[in-house]
C-alpha cells in the first residue's frame, strides 16, 4: 500500500476520498484484452470511452474539492494520479483550455508494454474517455461549457516512442 492509503474494514484500499480495489497488473490487462478480443475492438471501444468519460467527471469533482484545484492544475493533478496508479507517465504536452484543445502524452504505457512486440495497432485507446471527461467537467465549472472528443493520434505499439491523445472540439452538425 502506498502513502497515503488506508485500509478499511473490508480490505479495500482508501486512496483519498475514494475507495479502491487492488488488483495485479496482469490481472487487469489480461481482462481487456479477453473483453476487447470478445466484444470486438469497436463494441468494447465505446464502453470503455464512455465508462471513462464518466469516471473522470466524478473524480474531477471529487478532487476539485478536496484540494480547490481547477483547469490545468486539476488537469495535471489527474495525469500525476493516473502515472501513480502504474497506467504509465502521462503529461500535458500543450493545452487551450478556452477552446477545449489539448494533447496528452503517454510514456511508457502499461498496455504498450504488456506487448512482446509492436502489433500496428493502437492500444491505448480506453484513456480517450478520461481526457474528454476532464476537459469538459473544466469547461463547465469555469463557465464555458465545452463539448470535446479525445482520440489516440499516435501509439507507443505502432512502434513510436509514445502516445499521444488529442482532445479537440466536438464538431455539431
Amino acid at each position: 500500500m502506498s502513502a497515503g492509503q488506508d485500509q478499511d474494514d473490508d480490505g479495500c484500499a482508501d486512496a483519498e476520498y475514494e475507495s479502491i480495489r487492488l488488483a495485479a497488473r496482469s490481472f487487469c490487462l489480461d481482462t481487456l484484452q479477453d473483453l476487447e478480443t470478445g466484444m470486438g475492438d469497436e463494441s468494447y471501444g465505446d464502453i470503455l470511452y464512455h465508462a471513462s468519460y464518466k469516471s473522470a467527471r466524478h473524480w474531477c469533482e471529487k478532487e476539485a474539492f478536496a484540494h480547490g484545484l481547477a483547469g490545468v492544475e486539476l488537469f495535471e493533478h489527474y495525469l500525476e494520479r493516473l502515472s501513480a496508479r502504474g497506467w504509465g507517465r502521462f503529461s500535458l504536452a500543450e493545452a487551450d483550455f478556452r477552446t477545449g484543445t489539448a494533447d496528452v502524452r503517454l510514456d511508457h504505457s502499461t498496455l504498450v508494454l504488456s506487448q512482446a512486440e509492436a502489433c500496428a495497432a493502437r492500444t491505448c485507446y480506453m484513456f480517450a474517455g478520461w481526457f474528454a471527461g476532464m476537459m469538459d467537467w473544466i469547461g463547465e465549472n469555469a463557465g464555458k461549457p465545452l463539448s470535446t472528443i479525445c482520440c489516440e493520434t499516435q501509439c507507443g505499439a505502432d512502434g513510436f516512442d509514445h502516445c499521444i491523445f488529442a482532445i479537440r472540439p466536438r464538431l455539431l452538425n
